[in-house]
């Protein structure tokens, strides 16, 4: 057993162990990732995804979502927060055949609403590309944090006015 001593010295006495302080080695991006729940998609009821897309490569303007409105470009999904972002390209593409050109990027973004004051958030969660594989592709949504009644923003890009890619894509 220890004793604190002067100074905070900690002194041994006579015929007990002396014990060692552990300390974790659990980074903060551990604690975050935390394992996600599988979701029985038989058993669960599938969510409303409300979706809006550009085909400018940006996202919409937070005053786009003001005052009840929402941009004009909606999509409404029916998914689980196990979806993926490949998933979620997939299904945007099924709508608009022009997306499914090889090298069309998508950048997706949550928009949710602000607590600290009105109006909306946007918070951008990743991209995949049409005909390449990506490592945001099996992020869900879940993941990210997303909540039932955000809504999702998708930037569409063609391929030929791509963005560059950054190593993070690869053909298939």
């Amino acid at each position: 057993m220890l004793a604190a001593g002067v100074g905070g010295q900690s002194e041994r006495l006579p015929g007990h162990r002396r014990k060692m302080a552990v300390e974790s080695r659990v980074t903060q991006e551990e604690i975050k990732k935390e394992p996600e729940k599988p979701i029985d998609r038989e058993k669960t009821c599938p969510l409303l995804l409300r979706v809006f897309t550009t085909n400018n490569g940006r996202h919409h303007r937070m005053d786009e979502f003001s005052r009840g409105n929402v941009p004009s470009s909606e999509l409404q999904i029916y998914t689980w927060m196990d979806a993926t972002l490949k998933e979620l390209t997939s299904l945007v593409k099924e709508v608009y055949p022009e997306a499914r050109k090889k090298g069309t990027h998508f950048n997706f973004a949550i928009v949710f609403t602000d607590l600290k004051r009105p109006g909306y958030r946007v918070k951008e969660i990743g991209s995949t590309m049409s005909g390449r594989k990506g490592t945001d592709d099996s992020m869900t949504l879940q993941s990210q944090k997303f909540q039932i009644g955000d809504y999702l923003d998708i930037a569409i890009t063609p391929p030929n006015r791509a963005p560059p890619t950054s190593g993070r894509m690869r053909p298939y």
